[in-house]
């Protein structure tokens, strides 16, 4: 057999192995990914905004302990909106996915949820994510009744590892998890979640983000939206409050890609069978 009949019979092989491995790990990278949380404080207790979250390429850290607050966690500590975190997220890093798991408004206890309120403990989204761009979390809410305590992750996460597969599957908060942007002055008359209180009312405060709950005791026995009253005494340090749980589901291969594989592997074969007839 000649040598350059060779490297023919060998060819078509050789690029439908490499096209086949290629569409694989993309596919591979590809994942369907629900995020559900769930609130776990003692009933009477805390409510949580609805989750902010972002999958990306863990460039971006929206605060950092012992600084000032920025305006993009400060979107999420004194308002739950995220109205600046996301555009700065996004400049940041472009390709990052970001969105929301929202309960309706705030999630309540177990407990409270359904007591003659609308309110859930829990609620669910699903995103697509491409772990070779995005296999870093990071997440921010606000603790209610407050007027800036908040959750989030100080550092990014890496949920995936290099091969796409999940490496965490439940991240869980406690009370001393709790974060004071100290960006303004715990007022019950100015907090979120509280009867009779204003949110859109605020004194500045200027300090810096610290672990702090010990503000929430300014709403004790206060009246909440849910309809319950403000329970402080019932909080342990320990106990977690909050969940974050991941499911990851690889994307399927798409039809026109399969269609693909199987034409270049018609090919192949063509290309061999004409080879031998002419050995």
């Amino acid at each position: 057999m000649k040598k350059t009949n060779l490297l023919k019979k060998m060819a078509a092989p050789i690029v439908l192995s490499a096209f086949s491995a290629a569409s694989i790990n993309a596919q591979a990278a590809l994942v369907d990914v629900k995020v559900t949380i769930e609130n776990l404080a003692p009933t009477n207790t805390l409510a949580f905004a609805p989750l902010r979250l972002a999958f990306h390429n863990g460039s971006f850290d929206s605060f950092d302990i012992g600084s000032p607050a920025s305006s993009a966690i400060i979107s999420i500590a004194e308002g739950g909106s995220g109205s600046d975190w996301f555009p700065a997220f996004a400049a940041a890093d472009p390709t990052a996915v970001l969105g929301t798991v929202a309960a309706g408004g705030p999630a309540v206890t177990s407990g409270n949820a359904g007591v003659n309120n609308g309110f859930s403990s829990t609620a669910s989204n699903t995103f697509r994510v491409d772990t070779s761009e995005n296999a870093f979390f990071s997440f921010a809410n606000m603790v209610v009744p407050s007027n800036d305590l908040f959750l989030a992750n100080d550092e990014p996460l890496q949920l995936f590892d290099a091969n796409g597969n999940l490496q965490i599957t439940q991240i869980f908060q406690t009370i001393g998890s709790i974060w004071d942007a100290n960006s303004e002055v715990a007022d019950a008359s100015a907090a979120a979640f509280v009867v009779g209180g204003n949110n859109g009312n605020r004194t500045s405060e200027n300090g810096l983000v610290a672990f702090d709950y010990s503000e929430l005791a300014v709403f004790d026995g206060l009246s909440t939206p849910a309809g319950y009253e403000f329970d402080f005494d019932a909080l342990s340090a320990n106990s977690p409050i909050y969940s974050i749980s991941f499911e990851a589901n690889t994307v399927p291969v798409s039809a026109p890609a399969t269609i693909a594989m199987f034409s270049l592997a018609g090919l192949g074969f063509a290309l061999r069978r004409k080879n031998l007839k002419r050995k």
